[in-house]
């Protein structure tokens, strides 16, 4: 599989990725995947699918709109707006974040490596009750100086 083929189809997964289908990742992994995001450092894809099946068991939706996308030899990079939506965070509202997915495949096109970039706060810690509003008030103040 070339390197095209390879990131249209991982992209096209990560749009079908939700609590039932995690048991695919065999499809875009390697076995020894090392997985990184600003939250979380996994390795092998069966802990990388218990990631994934935890993190999307309360989330109603979640989409990905992609946007600038490379290749370079074995090498991707794709930026993205994820938009989804879960009930304890935002009021069930949805929420956007932009972030970024470095990716290495391996020969067959299969996802070795994968690191994630997002503001972690703009995810998840803003959106939390107490903390959200003390993230958002530092936010405002580090804006100013």
């Amino acid at each position: 599989m070339h390197n095209e083929q390879a990131l249209a189809h991982f992209c096209a997964f990560f749009n079908k990725l939700d609590n039932t289908c995690t048991e695919k990742l065999y499809e875009v992994y390697t076995e020894g995947v090392v997985f990184n995001d600003p939250l979380h450092h996994i390795e092998g894809r069966q802990a990388l699918e218990r990631y994934f099946a935890t993190m999307y068991e309360n989330v109603s939706r979640c989409q990905f709109t992609y946007h600038t996308q490379q290749i370079q030899g074995d090498q991707a990079f794709v930026t993205w707006t994820m938009e989804f939506v879960h009930p304890r965070l935002a009021g069930g509202r949805p929420i956007q974040v932009d972030g970024c997915s470095a990716l290495t495949f391996d020969n067959r096109g299969k996802v070795l490596r994968h690191r994630d970039y997002f503001d972690a706060g703009a995810m998840l810690y803003e959106h939390l009750p107490l903390m959200g509003r003390v993230i958002r008030w530092l936010k405002r103040r580090l804006e100013q100086d």
